[in-house]
């Protein structure tokens, strides 16, 4: 029995090398976590792997300016529909925060309908001020659009 014993605490302090040398080491009997040095091999690793990420990191800027100018008219196109999407949205939550007061709705619609009655009256009631509106939207469709 005392032989076992013997050989059981003999067991325990031998020293292995495997892949979880650098993993700490609890200690039973006293409960503490004992620090194994990393080995030279892993620490040349180490200044490789860092090596390797300060060069790609001194390269970064230099590689997103090519990117950028290889892709300039693509990117601001993606840029402008975004914020396009996003300025919708904004408008649309700042419009539905307006439709939640009392009131502001009702005199939205009251002025949407005045609007609509005097646009009527003014424009589409006699066949001049009608050719006048068609002449109005095709000036503006040329300075939108340019000649065609």
């Amino acid at each position: 029995m005392k032989i076992m014993e013997a050989q059981m605490q003999e067991s325990q302090y031998v020293e292995t090398k495997s892949p979880e040398a650098n993993m700490p080491e609890i200690n039973s009997q006293t409960g503490t976590i004992t620090k194994i040095q990393p080995s030279s091999q892993s620490q040349e690793q180490l200044l490789k792997y860092g090596e390797q990420v300060s060069s790609f990191l001194a390269e970064l800027p230099e590689y997103l300016g090519s990117f950028f100018n290889q892709y300039k008219q693509p990117l601001i196109t993606l840029g402008l529909i975004v914020a396009g999407i996003v300025t919708v949205k904004v408008v649309l939550a700042i419009l539905d925060a307006l439709n939640d007061i009392p009131l502001v709705a009702p005199t939205f619609e009251l002025i949407g309908i005045g609007y609509s009655v005097w646009f009527v009256y003014r424009y589409l009631l006699k066949a001049s001020t009608r050719q006048e509106l068609t002449q109005e939207v095709s000036t503006l469709k040329t300075q939108v659009l340019g000649n065609q």
